[in-house]
C-alpha cells in the first residue's frame, strides 16, 4: 500500500542552493534556461583528449579557503557550496539553529574515482613508491565524503549520509531528506546530489566505449534529447541542495516556500545493467502519482530524464506515453539540452531549473531539436522557445539510473 503524503506532517522545500554549468545562482540560472543558454564547453582530460562537457565556475573560495580545497574534494566542494547557499536563501537564523537536529543526505553517482585515477597516476611518475600516496585518500574516497565534508564545513552534528543511487541520486537525496523529517530524525534537512563526474577520465573512457558519448562541432548543441540526431551524453559536473522542512516549522518561522513534496517513488527495473526498462518507469511515476492522490492529468509539468542516447530517450517516451496518454495540458520538457548530464546531481538541478514555473508560469524548453524523433514526439513537447503554461500547480521530476533505478517526485505551488 503505498500511504500519502496527506495522512503525515507536510514537507516543504525553503531553501536552494547550486551551481550549473550555466549559472550559480537559481535567479541565474533560470535567466539561463528561459534564454536558450548552454553551459557545454570543450573540455580537455587525460587519455581521453578533447572531448565536451559541462564544466561549473562558482567561487571555490567562498566557504572555504586553499588548504581546504586541497585536502578535500571537488564533489565535496560542490556539496559545501550548495548546501551553504541554500541555508543563506532558506533564510533560517543559521547561528541559533541546533545543529545536533540538521541532517544532510546527499546524493551521488560515484564517488572516489576521481581521487583514485589521480593518485595512481601520481604514483606511476615515483616507480610506484607508496610514499607519494596522499594521506588524505582515505577520507577523500569514503562513500560519506560529500556529506561529511557539508558537516565539517557547516558544524553540523546530526546526521550524514551520501546516497549512491546512479543518475536518480538527485530525486534520491531530496526523498531521504524527506523521510528523515517525517521519522523525527531531524528538524531541518539539507538534501539533493552532487557530481564531479567530468573530473575522472573513466566516465568519458566509459562512455565512449559504449558509443554513448555525444560529438559535435558546435559545444552547445552537443546535448540534444529527443532530436533525430542525437549521439550521446554529454558529461557534466554541478550540485543543488534544497534545505527541506516541515511545513508547520516553516509557517510558524515565516520561511518563504517553493514548493511542498507532495508524491515521490522509486522502483527497480531488474532486467539490465544499462537498458532501461519503460514498464518500469511508468510503475515509478504512477506510485508517485498514487502517493500524492493525483491523477496524470493534474500535472502540469514534466522534467524528462532523457541524457541523448538513441534508446533512451525512445524509452522514457513510451514510459511517459503509458502514463498521460494523449494529454496536451501536459508541458513536457528536458534540462539535459542546456547543461549535459550532470550524473548524481542531475534529478535536483533539472527540478530547480522548473520550480520558478510556480511563479512565472513559464515552462522552459528543450533546445537543440532540430529534427524531432518521431518516437519522441509527446504531446506537449516544448522544444526549442519556452512556453507559457498558465497556471503551474504540480510538477513531475523523473530520474533514472543504471542497474535500473528508477525516482520520481512530485512538487505542488504552495
Amino acid at each position: 500500500m503505498i500511504r500519502s503524503l496527506e495522512d503525515t506532517e507536510r514537507i516543504v522545500i525553503t531553501g536552494v542552493g547550486l551551481t550549473a554549468p550555466n549559472g550559480d545562482t537559481l535567479p541565474e540560472y533560470r535567466a539561463a534556461l528561459l534564454a536558450g543558454r548552454s553551459g557545454v564547453e570543450p573540455y580537455h582530460i587525460r587519455y581521453v583528449g578533447d572531448t565536451l562537457a559541462g564544466v561549473c565556475h562558482y567561487d571555490e573560495l567562498k566557504y572555504q579557503s586553499r588548504k581546504d580545497l586541497r585536502r578535500g574534494t571537488r564533489a565535496g566542494s560542490i556539496a559545501i557550496y550548495c548546501a551553504r547557499e541554500a541555508v543563506a536563501d532558506s533564510g533560517v537564523p543559521w547561528e541559533r539553529i541546533d545543529r545536533e537536529k540538521v541532517g544532510v543526505y546527499v546524493g551521488v553517482t560515484e564517488h572516489g574515482n576521481v581521487e583514485t585515477e589521480n593518485e595512481i597516476y601520481e604514483i606511476t611518475q615515483f616507480n610506484y613508491d607508496t610514499k607519494v600516496w596522499s594521506h588524505h585518500h582515505n577520507p577523500r574516497t569514503v562513500a560519506n565524503n560529500p556529506a561529511g565534508e557539508v558537516t565539517l564545513n557547516m558544524g553540523i552534528t546530526g546526521p550524514h549520509y551520501t546516497i549512491g543511487a546512479a543518475c536518480a541520486a538527485g530525486n534520491a537525496g531530496l526523498i531521504q531528506g524527506a523521510q528523515m523529517l517525517l521519522l523525527g530524525e531531524c528538524d531541518f534537512a539539507i538534501a539533493g546530489g552532487v557530481s564531479e563526474s567530468i573530473r575522472t577520465f573513466g566516465i568519458f573512457a566509459g562512455f565512449a566505449s559504449q558509443g554513448a558519448l555525444a560529438t559535435h562541432e558546435d559545444p552547445a548543441k552537443a546535448s540534444r534529447p529527443f532530436d533525430r540526431s542525437r549521439n550521446g551524453i554529454v558529461v557534466s559536473e554541478g550540485g543543488c541542495l534544497y534545505t527541506l522542512e516541515r511545513y508547520s516549522d516553516a509557517r510558524r518561522r515565516g520561511a518563504k516556500i517553493y514548493g511542498e513534496l507532495v508524491g515521490y517513488s522509486m522502483t527497480s527495473d531488474a532486467t539490465d545493467f544499462v537498458l532501461p526498462n519503460p514498464a518500469q518507469q511508468s510503475r515509478c511515476m504512477e506510485q508517485a502519482l498514487r502517493r500524492a492522490g493525483l491523477n496524470a492529468e493534474d500535472i502540469d509539468v514534466i522534467s524528462t530524464h532523457a541524457t541523448a542516447t538513441p534508446s533512451g530517450d525512445v524509452q522514457e517516451c513510451q514510459a511517459i506515453r503509458k502514463v498521460f496518454g494523449s494529454s496536451t495540458r501536459t508541458r513536457i520538457n528536458n534540462t539535459k539540452s542546456f547543461i549535459g548530464h550532470a550524473m548524481g546531481a542531475a534529478g535536483s538541478l533539472e527540478l530547480a531549473g522548473n520550480l520558478p514555473a510556480f511563479t512565472d508560469r513559464v515552462c522552459h524548453p528543450t533546445i537543440n531539436v532540430d529534427e524531432l524523433d518521431p518516437d519522441c514526439d509527446l504531446p506537449g513537447l516544448v522544444l526549442n522557445q519556452p512556453q507559457e503554461a498558465g497556471e503551474v500547480n504540480y510538477i513531475l521530476n523523473n530520474s533514472f539510473g543504471m542497474l535500473g533505478i528508477n525516482s520520481a517526485v512530485i512538487i505542488k505551488r504552495v
